[in-house]
């Protein structure tokens, strides 16, 4: 590195510093199962979806029903009171972008 003026060494040992806490950060993300950290992403946003939507409707009773999503495949588990929020939750939940598949594993309660 001889040869470089102090403003260029700085910026070199900047961008490195950069690169190097860049590179540390991505690795400490949890990925289970993603390929990046964007399908990690993804999938937050897929199903913070769903649950907003399963919010809105007047059927579904979001504290009994939990979503979960891996690389855009939904899992919805719990109970609903009826056959019909079931089925709604499950519908509601294919509706949304990037979903590829619902697996309904919610219960009906008796």
């Amino acid at each position: 590195m001889t040869g470089l003026r102090p403003m260029r060494m700085r910026a070199a040992l900047a961008a490195a510093a950069a690169t190097a806490s860049f590179a540390l950060a991505s690795g400490c993300a949890e990925l289970r199962g993603k390929d990046s950290v964007g399908g990690y992403v993804d999938d937050a946003a897929i199903t913070a979806a769903v649950k907003s939507r399963l919010v809105e409707d007047k059927v579904v009773d979001t504290d009994a029903i939990k979503v979960e999503t891996l690389n855009g495949n939904v899992v919805l588990s719990g109970s609903a009171r009826t056959p019909i929020e079931r089925m709604t939750a499950e519908s509601i939940a294919m509706q949304v972008r990037g979903v590829k598949s619902v697996q309904n594993e919610v219960a009906l309660q008796r």
